[in-house]
């Protein structure tokens, strides 16, 4: 086969194409791709650090092995620290993406952050300690309790919270039982009232599987609204985040201060 000789007058030429092309992308559309580049790396970051922490036991473990919380400050913190990488630029994952589809630079688009306070985490980490002295559940209870075992375990992993912490609220609320039915006209196992459970997509209160998705899903919400406070979570599942917010605590009432100590109890029971 005989020799083929290119001439090329303009070794840039086809790179000059690329950049044109890039240049027809409208600055909305550049906008858009930065955010979702470094939105996809922030996301990628935080698995590989939910990994590496599953590993090494978590971040919040002390040294008797008590992680009481410690999944939730674990999800907190992975989500902070991969958004300051990303902001960072440390893996540079985002800004290859943004420049294979652009030909351009990835732009120093702000991620917003929350600063991290050490004396302020360290007291973030006391809410999660259980001051409740264990309290053993009735075995009639806990063998209703086991039924839903897989149940909860999805339910926890779906919406990052301790599956302990279900089953203790479960406890607490039902005794386990699927058929309870309160005079406040709560029903089932996490004793759900009909707007709550109508605002989680519950559709029947009375099947186990989407009665505990819904308790779950709400304690969850809770618990990111009191930046992962547990005893503020817990009382705005008894008493509403109405009177929490009112009383800017745990509301000074004798069923809902009962109501977090036995929960807490229930849980001490679990970790030990």
């Amino acid at each position: 086969m005989d020799e083929i000789n290119l001439k090329i007058t303009n070794p840039e030429k086809h790179l000059q194409e690329m950049q044109n092309i890039s240049s027809k992308i409208s600055p909305e559309r550049k906008e858009k791709l930065a955010k979702a580049a470094k939105d996809f790396e922030s996301l990628l970051t935080q698995m590989m650090l939910k990994s590496m922490n599953k590993t090494n036991g978590g971040m919040f473990g002390d040294e008797e092995g008590d992680q009481f919380g410690g999944d939730v400050m674990d999800t907190i913190f992975e989500s902070e620290i991969s958004k300051y990488m990303t902001e960072s630029k440390s893996l540079g994952i985002a800004q290859m993406i943004y420049k294979n589809m652009t030909g351009e630079d990835l732009p120093d688009l702000r991620v917003e952050t929350r600063s991290i306070n050490k004396e302020k985490a360290m007291e973030f980490i006391k809410h999660f300690k259980p001051e409740s002295p264990a309290v053993t559940p009735s075995n009639k209870s806990l063998e209703r309790l086991e039924k839903y075992n897989s149940i909860i375990d999805n339910a926890a992993g779906s919406f990052g919270v301790d599956s302990k912490i279900i089953k203790s609220i479960i406890l607490a609320e039902s005794a386990a039982n699927e058929k309870a039915h309160s005079s406040a006209d709560a029903k089932g196992l996490m004793q759900l009232m009909n707007g709550t459970a109508s605002d989680m997509g519950v559709k029947n209160v009375w099947d186990p599987v989407q009665n505990i998705n819904g308790g779950t899903k709400y304690f969850s919400q809770l618990l990111r609204q009191y930046n992962g406070d547990l005893k503020l979570a817990l009382a705005a599942y008894n008493a509403g985040p109405g009177n929490v917010d009112k009383y800017n605590g745990v509301p000074p009432f004798d069923e809902t201060k009962t109501y977090v100590t036995r929960v807490l109890g229930y849980l001490n029971y679990f970790e030990g």
